[in-house]
């Protein structure tokens, strides 16, 4: 079945997994995936992520279950976690094929897209943003997003990894 749109989803990988951590439950990436495609047309998911060299199944789940990979090095912070942000390559890919898409969903709850959420609202390219969790949802996104925002604490059943 040809989709309606040609839609890209971009996710922000940790903060996804995290945000769905807090809630208590874990993503089922191969269900999100279809769920993406089914309800909001998303053709392409990029799913943006820093690269740990012992992650390297999940990275392989993922791509069999069709999102494409945008790696970041990663480097330890003072306290040994892992950091890779993946901020600005998010942003970077969603302009380099603003072109190529009807309308972005971004996957994050990080008030650090702002400008880019504004900027795709007001080109008319921002289907919505989908936060993990209210709670923990920048302010920023929520007044930029204004009724273009979606959370996922209610999407339990239909994506929960059993």
């Amino acid at each position: 079945m040809e989709p309606k749109e040609n839609n890209f989803a971009f996710i922000d990988g940790q903060n996804l997994n995290l945000g769905i951590k807090s809630l208590g439950w874990k993503l089922d990436y191969v269900r999100f995936r279809k769920y993406l495609a089914d309800k909001y047309s998303i053709v392409t998911a990029y799913y943006f992520v820093g690269y740990v060299a012992g992650n390297q199944p999940l990275y392989s789940g993922l791509q069999k279950a069709g999102y494409v990979l945008v790696f970041k090095p990663t480097i330890p912070d003072g306290e040994g976690n892992i950091k890779g942000n993946i901020d600005a390559d998010l942003v970077l890919q969603a302009m380099i094929d603003f072109s190529n898409y009807n309308k972005a969903i971004i996957v994050t709850s990080d008030g650090d897209f702002y400008s880019l959420v504004k900027h795709l609202y007001e080109n008319s390219k921002l289907r919505f943003v989908m936060s993990p969790y209210v709670k923990t949802c920048s302010t920023l996104l929520k007044k930029e997003a204004k009724e273009k925002i979606v959370f996922m604490d209610n999407l339990k059943k239909k994506l929960e990894y059993k």
